[in-house]
This record gives structure tokens, C-alpha cells and sequence, in this order.
């Protein structure tokens, strides 16, 4: 294990973290919110601390391997996140204990959008624009962003891309080189926030909730810049706009690099993932308006429509946007939701969950061995589209989904412990693990009421939702430390 090199990098990405303390600084002088020290004191913090680590081991430039990338990784975003807890424990307002600074970090950066505050529309604007960046950074990958624009790094970039970004087949690139891969995908994410950001402001947004709530809806994040979320808007452009964006941001980015660079769309309708993921959003979307109209919850069928729709994506797509507490809906619909957010996006998406390409190969292999018991003597395969997927595929897919529903008990049962009642445990497992944000019970709005110690087994489901479960259990395996 390199370990001084690992050092070197680390502090090269901590240095870079400083810049993202210049744009809430420079929205306090705008706004005149008088808030602009505490990030001013993290950026120089930050540019310290990285240099520190950074210079003493300058010289030590080693090829990584694998196991070195998943460790830069895991420390990366733990270290990252802890650095971007600063500014909110320096804030006099919210005035935060230091476990509430790190729950709000690692839920923004981790896109998860679970918070612990309440009265947000009454912060700084300084405040509210730094939580809906650290969404945006989290989407995508900060570490994608520091290996396309720091090639000085001198290490084989495609080991943290393959660490860092989600879904099972990660070994397929856009382009030759992974610092063009890296550009190209930033390329897409830059693109699609400012037509977003452009979208929510001709739907009636101001410029600032516009540009925050893009953040947030390109990234799958969630945060808001008001306590009821896009309820605040009351407007079904909005919503419109909301759903489709989110729709957009929940496939697989390498498609929508596919799409610009062929300029046709026929890609999207060849990928059989991109099918499953429509099939699964049309039918939410149904269920949901029939029983909301069947019901009477709304008075009339397009407000229904409207609800149906925009809760349905938010939930599934694990962004969290609220409009209206689905917790109250009828029937089934809000356990429905919480176990659609299960599903969440596509494979190399910005979306969490299991992700559709994982859960459509569990359901083949599922029809698999319903067939082989009809037809014991026949072979069968499990083809995605028209290619047959190897066993190794799918033995992988299994043992991603037995590691996901261990973490996901053993860290249920431990916030049954702390005192929550058995629903609210759950579902917030469920929106921590799966990047959600809201839950049922008393985690529907805010997380304020959870103990500290329930608080800090939530940063650590958010982290095993960000890093796909096995980037961060592979750490613990004592075979990874050797050699």
C-alpha cells in the first residue's frame, strides 16, 4: 500500500476542496448576510491542511492499484465531507452541534437531502446556496472532477473513476483517455443545470431558488431553500419542470453522452435498462393517480396527475423534493414510494438505490430459475437485450444485493436501539441507505429528533449509499490490508 502517495493525492484534493468555499462567501457579500467568515476561515483551513498533507510527500508519485483507489475514495469523501461540516459548526446561524454539522455535510454531499434543520428558508443566503453546492458536488463526483482537471496528479486516474462512480459494469469508458471520460460527463452535468436553472426560473422561480434548486435536481439531491420544499411554489410548471429534469439526471450520463456526440436519441430506446427505468416511473405515476382520484384525496384529476407525478419521481429517483406529505396519501402508496426509492436510477446516474440495471438482472435471474424448475434439463441464460449476461455478472449482482440488506438490518436494528419506534427506523435506513432524505413517522420532515447516536449510524448509510455498499465494506476485509 502506498500510503504517502494516497497522502499526496488526498491533500492535492482537499486543497481543491477550498475553492468550493468561494462561491457561498462571495453570495454573503451579495446578499449583505453577514456570513461570509466562516467560509472565508474554512477555505484557508482547507488550503492549509492540504498543503500540509500535499508538500511533505510531493515527490512520492506511484501507480495506483486497485485497492489504494478504493481507499482514496472512502477517505476522500469521509475527509471531505468532515471539512465541509466546518462552516456549519462556525455559523451563528443555524447555531449547530458538531454531530448536526456532520449529518448536514454527509447528507448534502452524499446527495442524500436529509436535514436537520428547521427555519430554512430564514437563513443566510449564504447558507442556503452552500447546501444546495454541496449537493451539486456530491452528484457527480468531486473526485471525477479533480482527476479531468488535475492530471498533475500522476496516478492511473481510472482506478478512482472505476472506485467512484456507481453501477455494476464500471469498466467501460466514453472515451480512451478517463480525463476526457471525466470532462465529458462534467460537460453533460454543467449542461443540463443551466438549462434546469433556466427551466425553474421561466416556470416563475427567482433566479437564486432557480440556480439552488438546479443544484439539487441535477445532482438527485433533494435540499431546498424553503422548509416545504417545491410545496413552497405551489406551481405545477415547477413540478413539470422538477420531474423531468430528475428524469433526465436518473440515467445512465453515458447515454447522454452517447445522444450528443451521435446526435440521436436512438441509443436511449436500444438500452434495455433505459426501458425497464420508464416502465417502472409509467406505472408508479399510474398507481399513484388512480388511487389518489379513486380516493377523492384532491379535489380534481389534474391536481392528482400533478401529485402523483412529481412525488412518484421524487421518491423513486431518491432526489426527496416534497410538494405535499405523501406520508398522509392513502393506502399503500407511501410504503410504495419508500420501497421504490429501493430501485432508485440507472447505473451511472447521479440517482442511489440499488439501481435498475442490479434489481431488472435479479428479476431475470428470478424467471431464470422459475424456468429451469419447469424444464429442469434446459439451459437457460439471462440476456440483457440481446446479450447474455456471464454468471459472474449476476453472482456479482447477488452478492451486491445480500451485502445491501445486511447493512441495511444491522443498521436498522442499531437505530431501534437508540429509541426509534420500528416505522421510523426503517424508512430512515431505507432514506439514508438508499440517498433518499425524507422518511416516515417522525423523520418525514426533518431528523432534528434523532439522538446523536442515531445520527452518526445515518452519516455511515449515507456513506454506504453513496459508495455502493462494497467500496466501503471492502475496507474491512483484512485480505484488502495485505501486501
Amino acid at each position: 500500500m502506498h500510503y504517502r502517495a494516497i497522502v499526496r493525492i488526498l491533500g492535492l484534493l482537499v486543497a481543491l476542496f477550498s475553492v468550493t468555499m468561494i462561491p457561498p462567501a462571495i453570495v454573503s457579500l451579495i446578499y449583505a448576510d453577514g456570513s461570509g467568515l466562516p467560509f472565508t476561515l474554512a477555505f484557508v483551513l482547507c488550503v492549509v491542511t492540504g498543503t500540509a498533507f500535499w508538500y511533505p510527500n510531493r515527490d512520492h508519485r506511484k501507480d495506483l492499484r486497485a485497492k489504494e483507489g478504493f481507499l482514496i475514495v472512502v477517505l476522500f469523501w469521509t475527509v471531505l465531507a468532515s471539512f465541509g461540516a466546518i462552516p456549519f459548526m462556525l455559523l451563528e446561524q443555524p447555531s449547530m452541534t458538531v454531530t448536526d454539522a456532520f449529518f448536514e455535510s454527509f447528507s448534502g454531499l452524499t446527495t442524500t437531502g436529509a436535514t436537520v434543520i428547521e427555519g430554512i428558508e430564514f437563513l443566510p443566503h449564504s447558507v442556503q446556496f452552500y447546501r444546495q453546492q454541496l449537493q451539486w458536488l456530491g452528484g457527480m463526483g468531486i473526485i471525477v472532477l479533480a482527476v479531468a482537471i488535475l492530471p498533475i496528479l500522476g496516478v492511473g486516474g481510472m482506478q478512482l473513476y472505476r472506485a467512484e462512480t456507481p453501477g455494476p459494469v464500471k469498466d467501460s469508458k466514453m472515451t480512451p483517455r478517463i480525463a476526457d471520460t471525466a470532462k465529458h460527463l462534467w460537460y453533460i452535468y454543467l449542461s443540463l443545470t443551466t438549462a434546469c436553472t433556466v427551466s425553474y426560473w421561466i416556470a416563475g422561480m427567482d433566479w437564486f431558488d432557480a440556480i439552488c434548486h438546479a443544484f439539487s435536481t441535477v445532482a438527485i439531491g433533494g435540499f431546498s431553500t424553503h422548509d416545504a420544499s417545491l410545496g413552497y411554489f405551489n406551481s405545477p410548471a415547477v413540478n413539470v419542470v422538477c420531474s423531468v429534469f430528475l428524469l433526465i439526471a436518473a440515467l445512465n450520463f453515458s447515454l447522454h453522452y452517447t445522444a450528443a456526440s451521435s446526435r440521436s436519441l436512438k441509443g436511449y430506446f436500444q438500452d434495455p435498462e433505459f426501458k425497464a427505468f420508464f416502465v417502472i416511473q409509467a406505472s408508479l405515476i399510474v398507481v399513484c393517480f388512480l388511487v389518489l382520484t379513486l380516493s377523492g384525496y384532491y379535489g380534481n384529476a389534474e391536481q392528482a396527475l400533478d401529485q402523483a407525478m412529481i412525488q412518484s419521481v421524487s421518491i423513486s429517483t431518491t432526489a426527496g423534493f416534497a410538494t405535499t406529505d405523501f406520508a398522509s396519501w392513502p393506502s399503500f402508496l407511501p410504503i410504495l414510494l419508500i420501497f421504490a426509492s429501493f430501485i432508485g436510477g440507472c447505473a451511472g446516474s447521479t440517482g442511489g438505490g440499488l439501481k435498475v440495471i442490479r434489481v431488472f438482472l435479479l428479476f431475470l435471474q428470478g424467471k431464470r430459475e422459475i424456468d429451469r424448475l419447469i424444464h429442469p434439463k434446459a439451459v437457460y441464460s439471462v440476456k440483457l437485450g440481446e446479450r447474455a449476461m456471464p454468471d459472474r455478472v449476476v453472482e456479482a449482482v447477488w452478492g451486491f444485493f445480500s451485502a445491501y440488506a445486511i447493512v441495511f438490518v444491522v443498521i436498522m436494528i442499531g437505530l431501534i436501539a437508540t429509541g426509534l419506534d420500528n416505522l421510523t427506523a426503517f424508512t430512515a435506513t431505507a432514506a439514508t441507505l438508499n440517498n433518499l432524505g425524507p422518511g416516515l413517522g417522525s423523520v418525514a420532515t426533518t431528523y432534528a429528533g434523532v439522538t446523536d447516536a442515531g445520527k452518526w449510524l445515518l452519516v455511515t448509510a449515507m456513506l454506504f449509499g453513496r459508495l455502493e455498499v462494497f467500496s466501503l465494506l471492502v475496507l474491512f476485509s483484512p485480505t484488502f490490508w495485505r501486501g
